[in-house]
């Protein structure tokens, strides 16, 4: 199974054995030398068709190499294949070259996140590599300030409702966001209720490529004095470099494990609570 970057890729990887002059490094360390082990860059293609800006990505370990990303009224999902061609043109790459492919798990729209596991599902499979599932409010939260400890981000989910969670940065490795509870589809009052809930006595920062949908008035009678800070709708070369952490810490899945994460309502359950 397509589960470890080193495993999966051990047939292109090669390790570089160089030995450097002890005293170069440490001069009290006279005819000893060292190993250092080199590994070669990782090409990562990242595609988020969760939203309706959506964006595709090429980057070398987290590097951007290239992307396309566009506002049009047309869904993302019909210009995947389309923004594809483009991005290979200009970035000169083949499918077979690719190490990992990074994909928006979700939550987002439902057709758009099912054209997208499904493209990246074929393309793992034809091609045996392994995919980083990564959560689209992940990808917003890991935008925002280093500095800050606790993170909210929020999608627009329409309908007066948003997608919205709370992460927290871990001590000393601000990369690393730690889920808080876990990600919801709320109306916008239960979602700011919600980032009090799990701040417990901090303050979280909302984070978003959407803060109008957010009501000023409703933020600081919830939480006063937050700060809601805007980041980019295109989410892509956040995916990627977010697939690069999760490719070095082992953490892939192959085509059959990859699975969408909708958390969405569905019509019928909306239409119950409002009967």
């Amino acid at each position: 199974m397509l589960l470890d970057w080193y495993s999966n890729c051990s047939k292109k990887l090669q390790i570089f054995y160089r030995l450097v002059d002890s005293l170069q490094a440490n001069p009290n360390r006279s005819g000893r030398g060292c190993v250092e082990l080199e590994w070669p860059p990782m090409l990562i293609l990242a595609i988020d068709t969760s939203t309706r800006a959506g964006s595709i990505a090429l980057l070398r370990d987290r590097q951007v190499l290239g992307e396309i990303a566009a506002r049009e009224e047309t869904p993302y999902s019909t210009r995947l294949f389309r923004d594809l061609e483009l991005l290979q043109s200009r970035a000169s790459f083949r499918m077979d070259q690719i190490d990992v492919f990074a994909v928006a798990a979700g939550p987002g729209s439902f057709t758009g996140l099912r054209v997208g596991l499904a493209a990246v599902k074929g393309w793992a499979e034809v091609h045996h590599k392994p995919i980083a599932a990564i959560s689209g409010l992940e990808a917003i939260a890991a935008q925002g300030n280093a500095n800050d400890e606790l993170v909210s981000p929020f999608l627009d989910a329409r309908r007066g409702h948003v997608f919205g969670s709370t992460y927290r940065r871990s001590p000393g490795q601000p990369s690393v966001l730690q889920l808080v509870g876990e990600e919801a589809i709320l109306s916008v009052e239960e979602f700011l209720t919600q980032v009090k809930r799990n701040s417990g006595p901090g303050q979280a920062v909302l984070v978003s490529a959407t803060p109008e949908v957010l009501p000023h008035e409703l933020v600081e009678s919830i939480l006063p004095g937050a700060r809601i800070e805007q980041v980019s709708a295109s989410l892509a070369p956040t995916i990627g470099r977010l697939g690069f952490d999760r490719a070095n810490r082992g953490d892939l899945v192959d085509p059959l494990g990859l699975d969408a994460n909708y958390i969405r309502r569905s019509d019928a359950e909306v239409a119950r609570k409002g009967a």
